[in-house]
């Protein structure tokens, strides 16, 4: 199975090898094929792909190969928009079955894509709401892993990973409200980008302020091109005032802050730990950090909870999965003062990083520090009891990064022995995102890319 590069896309649509028709026609029926096992996608934008891709022939005809990218630089690439992202032409239901309706406006960066002239194919399986970070709801089959569907593909991005790694898309629009772009990414082998909070526009946005948009591809390149078009400020985001994305900056002797974090596997650490001499012949200093900040996991349990407590009315509990459902029950317990307790620890770990991100241009870790669990699950068997509110306790690379509204990346490290993916994590200081990018340029380059799925995987032959 053969991934799609959004240049590579480019590349050939310019040549006139294929027609945008051809080729989004090739894209839906890889997705008929293998989105049956996998269940990346919720909906699929079958009549409305087609007449987009009849549009950018019709356009590409009208004004040549030479101009026709010229305004729109995203031409006839495919794009899948995860579930809780809203959309006009296919419906929202946020993994959910309580009623959402359809859109009557895209969301701005969905808007921005479809200027730039991409091709929306679906919309991409999430859990409920995006609580967990394993894609598993009650409107769609479990998203499983590309590289073995007895797996996780992680979450709440699963889909949107899935989707990118099985060749189903060349690029996908995903959120990250506490690694829901970096964990799927890690596990399913491809690169995730949560830029700078505030850097895409997020519409409808979170009160929680965790939340952010960004894209998933295979390669660094091809985030970097999708970054390009969705960031930039937006009136109907306050939030969104870091403006448009520079051009990644390439620099020598950077100062990084390797982090380790307790519970990481013996592989895991094998395998990331390869890119500590790749950054050193690089000409970096590379040394070992800890980031320490009393009762992190507790404060995003309490700030997640108390949001989704105010969001959610008892009459619609039956509807509810029932690991939010205890979330939300949860946070009806919290009071005020519980609530701006945890808002303090949010204080004081973006203080503790604003002190360590004067020590270090980046800090570099594993992106998760365990392997993927089953399929139907939403955690290692620890934490896979909905009522122990562990649901994201296993993964403490993420959070911390959504809580200080830093970028990061996740890129492949390697495979483990078992063929999974290991997911490597480079984080900058707020606004930084072209540093933290050009590494992973740099790194991406050294490491080279994964070997291609083989097609008897996703057939069901593990």
């Amino acid at each position: 199975m053969k991934p799609i590069g959004v240049g590579e896309t480019k590349e050939i649509l310019r040549r006139g090898d294929v027609s945008v028709l051809e080729h989004v026609q090739s894209v839906l029926s890889t997705i008929h094929k293998h989105d049956g096992e996998l269940s990346a996608y919720v909906s699929v934008a079958g009549e409305e792909a087609l007449q987009a891709a009849e549009a950018a022939d019709a356009r590409i005809r009208a004004l040549g190969p030479a101009a026709a990218w010229q305004d729109h630089p995203l031409l006839g690439v495919t794009v899948s928009v995860k579930d809780l992202i809203q959309t006009t032409d296919l419906p929202t239901t946020r993994g959910s079955l309580l009623p959402n309706g359809r859109a009557q406006a895209d969301t701005p960066a969905v808007a921005r894509l479809r200027a730039a002239g991409a091709i929306i194919v679906g919309k991409t399986t999430t859990s409920e709401y995006g609580w967990s970070a394993s894609t598993v709801c009650r409107v769609a089959q479990p998203t499983r892993n590309p590289r073995n569907p007895a797996l996780t593909a992680g979450g709440s991005s699963g889909g949107a990973a899935a989707a990118v790694a099985a060749g189903m898309c060349a690029g996908a629009l995903g959120t990250d409200g506490a690694g829901s772009i970096r964990i799927p990414s890690a596990f399913c082998g491809t690169v995730g980008y949560k830029p700078s909070f505030g850097r895409v526009p997020y519409v409808p946005s979170g009160a929680e302020r965790l939340a952010h948009l960004g894209p998933i591809a295979n390669t660094v390149p091809d985030v970097i091109e999708l970054a390009a078009v969705l960031a930039g400020p937006d009136r109907l985001d306050p939030d969104s005032g870091l403006g448009t994305l520079d051009a990644p900056r390439d620099r020598r002797s950077l100062r990084i802050g390797w982090v380790e974090y307790p519970g990481t596997t013996g592989e895991i650490r094998r395998i990331t730990e390869q890119v500590w001499p790749v950054l050193t012949a690089d000409g970096h200093h590379v040394e070992r950090v800890e980031v320490r900040c009393g009762g992190l996991y507790p404060a995003l349990v309490d700030i997640i909870a108390a949001t989704e407590a105010a969001g959610t009315r008892p009459e619609d509990e039956e509807l509810i999965d029932q690991g939010r459902l205890e979330i939300v029950r949860y946070g009806r317990t919290l009071s005020g003062p519980a609530v701006m307790r945890a808002e303090g620890v949010r204080h004081e770990l973006r203080s503790t990083l604003r002190s360590v991100m004067d020590r270090f241009d980046l800090l570099v870790m594993a992106t998760v520090p365990v392997e993927p669990f089953a399929a139907d699950a939403i955690g290692p068997a620890w934490a896979a009891d909905p009522r122990d509110l562990l649901w994201l306790d296993w993964a403490p690379a993420s959070y911390p990064f959504n809580m200080t509204g830093q970028p990061a990346v996740s890129l492949p490290a390697g495979l483990t022995a078992a063929g999974l993916p290991v997911g490597i994590q480079l984080v900058g200081p707020v606004g930084a995102d072209d540093l933290v990018l050009s590494t992973a340029l740099r790194i991406e380059a050294e490491l080279g890319s994964l070997p291609p799925i083989p097609d008897r995987v996703t057939e069901g032959v593990l």
